[in-house]
């Protein structure tokens, strides 16, 4: 028996940098944060990546990297993760070796047997609805798209980890758990929440309390 896990990935908004979001993650209780600045240069990204790096490192909280694999060990990062446009996640483990953390992001079972073949670490999936924060969207899964996922998975023996990802809130958690995710992942319901921190105190409260049972 374990919890359902919770992962953060930054943003910003009129009222946050990505630094904040990092500080309202952390402070909120999250375990685990990925840096995605899409828009910024290296210098830019790298400079962000080491202070948040830092306020993980206090807080004991996995730091992941957002595409650029070629900064983790700059970044002193603990891993990288891959969307399908990045660099191969054959080329990442080549790169970065066994010791870093490596997801890949996965819309279809196609997808998810690729990235697992690949040797990937865990799958980021989704997304699960429409959300502003991330551009180019794959087709939304819904409940019915993450279930027929994960029964073909186990028909493969596929045992991955399977993080849902997009649009979602705090009311979605039973849902997803039941259906057989391992964790989830989120971004705007915490930032465009009127108080941050205590939305991601309430998120990570019902997340430790989600018990996943195999």
């Amino acid at each position: 028996m374990r919890r359902l896990s919770l992962q953060f990935i930054t943003h910003c908004n009129d009222r946050y940098s990505y630094l904040d979001s990092v500080k309202i993650a952390i402070e909120g209780g999250c375990k685990w944060v990925q840096l995605r600045m899409k828009s910024a240069d290296d210098d830019a990204f790298c400079k962000t990546a080491i202070v948040a790096r830092d306020l993980c490192k206090s807080a004991d909280a996995t730091f992941i990297l957002d595409d650029r694999a070629h900064l983790v060990k700059v970044a002193g990062a603990d891993g990288v993760h891959l969307g399908k446009n990045d660099m191969s996640i054959v080329e990442a483990r080549a790169l970065l070796g066994k010791e870093y953390m490596i997801g890949g992001t996965a819309n279809t079972i196609d997808d998810v047997v690729n990235i697992f073949e690949s040797g990937a670490d865990y799958i980021g999936c989704g997304p699960f609805r429409f959300t502003t924060t991330k551009q180019n969207l794959s087709p939304q899964l819904g409940l019915d798209g993450y279930a027929a996922i994960i029964k073909e998975m186990r028909s493969l023996s596929i045992g991955i980890p399977i993080i849902a990802i997009g649009g979602i809130t705090a009311d979605d958690i039973s849902d997803l758990a039941r259906l057989g995710v391992d964790g989830i992942a989120l971004s705007g319901s915490v930032l465009n929440a009127s108080n941050p921190v205590a939305e991601m105190k309430r998120i990570v409260e019902r997340c430790n309390n989600t018990y996943l049972y195999e």
